[in-house]
């Protein structure tokens, strides 16, 4: 098992707090998010971990961790940068987002479970954002499904949803079989060939859609426990005390 996270972003967001820091190192109770990650991921047994890089990528150095980086991460978006490890992508493999901080049982959850495309969702998102006003549910990866058959992948809530769907929020988490990293990549690889720019600027969950009606099949691993998205100092103050 691999693992790649995701972090190339400046996170805006949270204003001065990344002025001389990239948003994966902000530190939440005394170790940052990438840290937690990796620490998370040594104990599951991951070891051959890959991050991707960007924004102040120089402040990024993890001993015994592969690194490659995205030049362009102020013009490009989430999938182009997960794509600059498109030479790690083959067997057992974790995606994570470098912004999430989650606890160790949603992951021992992942591994723990045979599927080819597994996603890590939370059918409770509504009850996290009312206690994040600042940053709105707009900006949220979700996926709409009917007793575990996915629908759709989308980012902007709206009301063309079959009456029976449920809407639960992608958390940034998953997991690939062998199958799935070759799938992925081919199809990344297509779209690239056909159209490089169209690829520049496309979110990961944008892409999922894609692979979707191509008739990938996926599967969701419902999060039980507790995890955080940290885009904005409310959201870092939440974890702070979630994680206290």
């Amino acid at each position: 098992m691999k693992a790649i996270i995701i972090a190339a972003g400046r996170g805006s967001r949270l204003g001065s707090i990344t002025d001389n820091l990239p948003k994966p190192l902000v530190e939440v109770n005394g170790e940052s998010i990438l840290g937690r990650q990796i620490t998370l991921f040594n104990k599951m047994g991951i070891n051959d971990i890959l991050v991707i890089s960007g924004y102040k990528r120089d402040k990024i150095n993890f001993e015994n961790i592969k690194y490659v980086i995205n030049k362009d991460y102020k013009d490009t978006e989430q999938l182009f940068s997960l794509m600059k490890a498109r030479s790690f992508f083959s067997g057992d493999l974790i995606v994570s987002f470098g912004d999430i901080i989650y606890d160790e049982k949603i992951l021992l959850n992942l591994l723990n479970q045979n599927a080819n495309f597994l996603l890590a969702v939370d059918s409770n998102w509504k009850q996290s954002y009312e206690k994040r006003p600042d940053n709105p549910a707009i900006f949220a990866d979700f996926i709409s499904h009917n007793k575990g058959v996915i629908n759709r992948f989308f980012t902007q809530l709206d009301e063309k949803l079959g009456d029976y769907d449920e809407v639960v929020e992608f958390i940034g988490l998953m997991k690939l079989s062998p199958n799935a990293s070759e799938i992925f990549l081919k199809q990344y690889l297509a779209m690239e060939k056909l159209d490089p720019r169209s690829v520049e600027k496309l979110k990961i969950i944008s892409f999922l859609e894609e692979l979707r009606k191509s008739k990938v099949d996926f599967s969701i691993s419902e999060v039980k426990d507790k995890w955080c998205e940290i885009d904005t100092a409310q959201d870092l103050e939440i974890a702070r005390k979630m994680f206290g």
